[in-house]
């Protein structure tokens, strides 16, 4: 007799719909229920053992720079887990790291695993190391990054577009003179980020001085250590500085005050990601607020969608639009007596 779910239903006592909901991982199923729909299904035969119901999720690190040392990446895994969970798929982390002797290998089991999807955390990936991720037996949805080189489906911030209303707003509040806190590992992200900064000060018809452009570690320690030794030299500055993101920003501050200057009132200040302590810093930094949450929700639903459809020759590049959070770090120079003056 051929396997059906009126049969599963006899043997575990749960209804066809329930059954139904299970099987295609719809909300609303307690998860030992479902683990129990799905081993009674495979026992039977009405599924097979090949059917995809694990993601795994490889977190790449090149040197951890950036993955190691931001709060900003819990959140994100954060939201990949719960919507795993919600939508009845196991979830199983790992890592992925560019330097140790088996990478290779570790790569090629993970691509050729036909038995689970991937969400493949890219922050750090940059276009050397997108091919050996290609044609891979798995579907995959990539996690923050984007290569313009490859066809991939992923999900990322909308980097360049993000960087452009954060520099106009300083622009918007009177600054002219705006340099660039710049992240000396030169991620994605980053790239997309300095083309931002400079379209909008093109856009605004303000030459971009290279002066003023400030290469710093990505760590907040190094940060505030390497903007010290900067400061040192008593360079010419801005009034205000756009950062690759908070921690640089976070640590450059620290610098800044250590050295006699008052953020914002002799320098402004924003940031990029909106971290939990972006609140409670002094003064609270102005920033650009991720959805991190809702991007890992939504890699997830992506990787869902290519596992039940089975068609991977079309690919998605969803960006995730951003917001700004006006706080306390950017001066409003519109209304300031000049200097010298009354």
């Amino acid at each position: 007799m051929k396997a059906s779910i009126k049969q599963i239903s006899e043997i575990t006592g749960f209804s066809p719909a329930t059954i139904s909901n299970a099987l295609n991982h719809k909300k609303g199923v307690n998860r030992n229920t479902a683990n129990t729909i799905f081993q009674v299904a495979k026992e039977i035969g009405y599924i097979s053992e090949n059917k995809i119901s694990k993601i795994k999720l490889v977190i790449y690190k090149r040197n951890g720079l950036i993955i190691d040392d931001s709060p900003f990446f819990s959140v994100l895994l954060k939201g990949v887990e719960n919507e795993c969970t919600a939508s009845g798929y196991e979830l199983v982390m790992c890592n992925l790291d560019r330097d140790a002797p088996d990478y290779k290998e570790q790569v090629a089991a993970i691509m050729s695993d036909a038995s689970t999807g991937v969400i493949l955390l890219g922050t750090e990936l940059l276009d050397d190391e997108y091919p050996i991720f290609m044609n891979g037996s798995c579907p995959m949805v990539l996690l923050d990054s984007w290569s313009s080189n490859f066809p991939m489906n992923a999900v990322l911030i909308n980097n360049a577009d993000s960087a452009v209303n954060a520099v106009q707003y300083l622009i918007h509040r009177g600054h002219r003179k705006i340099g660039y806190l710049r992240g000396r590992f030169r991620i994605k992200a980053f790239t997309s980020r300095s083309t931002g900064y400079s379209r909008a000060l093109m856009k605004n018809g303000i030459p971009m001085d290279n002066e003023y452009v400030f290469t710093v570690s990505t760590t907040m320690d190094g940060a505030y250590r390497d903007m010290r030794d900067y400061l040192e030299k008593k360079p010419a500055m801005p009034t205000a500085f756009f950062a690759d993101d908070d921690m640089i920003a976070l640590g450059c501050i620290k610098a800044f005050e250590e050295y006699g200057y008052r953020v914002p009132e002799d320098i402004s200040v924003i940031g990029f990601d909106d971290l939990p302590f972006c609140e409670i810093s002094t003064p609270r930094l102005t920033t650009i607020k991720v959805s991190k949450y809702e991007m890992g929700q939504m890699a997830v639903r992506r990787l869902i969608e290519l596992i039940k459809d089975g068609n991977n020759k079309i690919h998605t590049k969803t960006q995730v639009c951003t917001e700004l959070i006006e706080r306390d770090s950017v001066a409003d120079l519109r209304f300031a007596a000049p200097k010298g003056g009354k």
